[in-house]
């Protein structure tokens, strides 16, 4: 009789909460991390299937013989072992006929995890042989959790041995147990290095998970399902793994070194795998290398930073190891992921395993995304251990956010004078000021001379509207020669080339070409004009023509010096130095060159305006 089963975590569940790693793939609807079924009770997610495995008894309950409610194992089952047992002969003796009630499952399960737990297996096979076949999926996952905490050589041969009796009973949900215990022993080894209390990681693990739905796009209240799922889950599994860890402690600790404790749950999951044989797909491989890493990515900051040297980082290189061997394909993508949420340990382990298998793993697309969200320590992995070359995308990319921190990285590790070019392009074109200021030092003058009509035409060509990146560089006098600079700007404002964009070319004719010099000395002349008029024929009872000189100076030129010193930088726009330039003539009764610049002229005017009128001369 085929058992209708649901989904606790479906794999679109998880679609919400992680890029999107094989589009060209179906998941099947029990392709989450645990499957569970109808009549199942336990704790339930509000709207949903999840429904999670009960824990046992709370650690102010559990005495060092393991006892709950103050009873040991032994004597707390044996009434409800009678009961079960008189229950399930009731119900035939044809296996694939039983079936037990919810309460008889819950029963039997949370009978079943004390006595793993306890290492009473005698008791866990009696309990095996009163299982129908739904149960039986159930303490198969039970029981293969447990692996990861085996400390001796007895505990190994009597889980393996347990699990052998149940696939031999009939348990063969291989795959919701190899998806479950794949997560479950990622949390089991970062939990070993972890640098907070459970409570806080689960916040964390919350933090996290909210920050990652926030960037999927999608139905609200999917999101809000998956969230709620995942951390359910997530939430689970660390109380469990508490739960392991309290009640090793309750029994004298660890008998072994933490290498021999590895080895020997390792050698319990191959054991598993030799047991589950063909009945594992490269697809089951792959999923199952998929949430394994799931909480090494969204949840490493929770963990110490340097557990992926330790014996940990062993434990994980061996079971992702051995999910490779099986066929997981998926290795890259997952190395992907782990790059973009700057989980440095696991991309660290990712290009061992990488290497150790000769697999390809695109270490210049993990730089794009480690660098796209500003994870330095991973970037720096991803160079140092994984060879990554590729510096000008990523480069780019944040000039033209404005990444000020990922910029320098980029420049400090070292980049050629094609790359620091195209950067400062792509921070012109975003008008990101800073970025420009840092790039242009660090680029030879002979290189920009040679680059800059194209630097500013595809600057110009980029923008968004606004070319005040451009305004910058002219500014700043970006080729270290005003005279070069002018010209710079009046070439490309004289040229007929298709490939300037019209915004930018209306803009240089207006105020750095030769033209808008000129049209700056016709309109400095008409001021003078007007204000004279204004001294010699106006009405004004404040009789102008009274005043000093210095204070007629102030009223006719003090708005053209303001101007100026708010414009900044080394240069004034051609138009605005034209205007300066007839100012200076006239207010210091001398001829002026018109190649004179900004600071020669400015200090003509600030020798003939009253000093308490005056900012001092500092951005110039």
């Amino acid at each position: 009789m085929e058992v209708e089963s649901k989904t606790v975590m479906t794999r679109e569940d998880c679609m919400h909460l992680v890029q999107e790693r094989q589009p060209e793939k179906d998941f099947d609807e029990n392709g989450g991390l645990r499957a569970v079924h109808d009549g199942d009770e336990g704790e339930k997610v509000d709207g949903s299937n999840v429904v999670l495995l009960p824990l046992p008894a709370d650690d102010h309950r559990i005495s060092k013989d393991y006892a709950c409610d103050g009873m040991k194992v032994g004597s707390r089952a044996s009434n409800p072992l009678e009961e079960l047992a008189v229950r399930t002969k009731e119900q035939g003796k044809n296996k694939q006929e039983k079936k037990l009630s919810r309460r008889d499952r819950m029963e039997l399960g949370r009978l079943f995890q004390e006595a793993v737990s306890s290492h009473d297996w005698e008791l866990a096979e009696s309990l095996v042989r009163l299982a129908d076949l739904q149960t039986l999926n159930d303490v198969l996952c039970i029981a293969l959790d447990a692996i990861w905490f085996l400390t001796t050589w007895g505990e190994l041969n009597g889980i393996t041995g347990l699990i052998k009796k149940i696939v031999s009973y009939g348990g063969s949900d291989f795959t919701r147990a190899i998806l479950r215990t794949s997560f479950f022993a990622s949390c089991v080894y970062a939990c070993h290095c972890r640098i907070m209390n459970l409570t806080d990681t689960v916040g964390i693990m919350a933090q996290r998970l909210h920050e990652r739905l926030q960037e999927c796009h999608g139905d609200e209240v999917l999101k809000a399902e998956a969230g709620m799922k995942v951390q359910k889950f997530t939430d689970w599994a660390l109380k469990c793994i508490g739960f392991h860890f309290r009640y090793q402690e309750n029994r004298g600790g660890r008998k072994n070194n933490m290498i021999v404790e590895v080895q020997l749950q390792l050698s319990a999951f191959k054991t598993f795998l030799e047991l589950a044989g063909d009945h594992l797909t490269g697809k089951d491989f792959t999923e199952a290398f998929d949430a394994a890493c799931f909480p090494l990515t969204l949840f490493s900051s929770s963990f110490d930073s340097g557990w992926a040297l330790g014996i940990s980082a062993i434990a994980v290189q061996g079971l992702l190891g051995m999910l490779v061997e099986g066929g997981a394909d998926n290795v890259n993508q997952c190395f992907l992921e782990a790059s973009r949420f700057g989980s440095t340990e696991l991309v660290r382990i990712l290009l061992q395993i990488a290497e150790r298998n000769s697999l390809d793993i695109d270490v210049d697309l993990a730089l794009v995304f480690a660098s796209h969200y500003c994870k330095i320590g991973t970037m720096e992995c991803l160079v140092d251990e994984g060879h990554a070359v590729d510096f000008l995308g990523p480069l780019v990319r944040a000039s033209e956010r404005g990444c000020m921190q990922v910029v320098q990285w980029f420049v400090n590790r070292g980049c050629g004078d094609m790359e620091l070019c195209l950067a400062l392009t792509a921070a012109t074109s975003s008008s990101q000021v800073g970025v420009s200021a840092y790039l242009l030092p660090h680029i030879p003058q002979h290189v920009l001379a040679a680059l800059s009509i194209e630097i500013l035409k595809a600057a110009g060509e980029r923008s968004r509207g606004s070319l005040d990146g451009v305004a910058f560089l002219l500014c700043s006098d970006f080729l270290g020669d005003p005279a070069a600079t002018y010209a710079v700007a009046d070439s490309i404002a004289r040229s007929n080339d298709e490939a300037v964009a019209p915004e930018l070319r209306a803009f240089l004719l207006e105020q750095w070409s030769e033209a808008a010099f000129a049209e700056g000395l016709s309109s400095g002349q008409d001021h003078f004009v007007n204000f004279m008029r204004i001294l010699r024929r106006g009405c004004s009872p404040i009789c102008l023509m009274d005043l000093p000189p210095p204070l007629a100076a102030t009223i006719a030129y003090m708005p053209l010096y303001r101007e100026c010193m708010e414009a900044g930088g080394q240069l004034l726009s051609q138009k605005l130095r034209g205007q300066l330039v007839e100012a200076a003539r006239r207010i210091g009764g001398r001829w002026v060159d018109d190649d004179s610049q900004a600071n020669e002229l400015l200090e003509i005017l600030e020798r003939n305006l009253p000093r308490f009128f005056l900012q001092p001369l500092t951005t110039l």
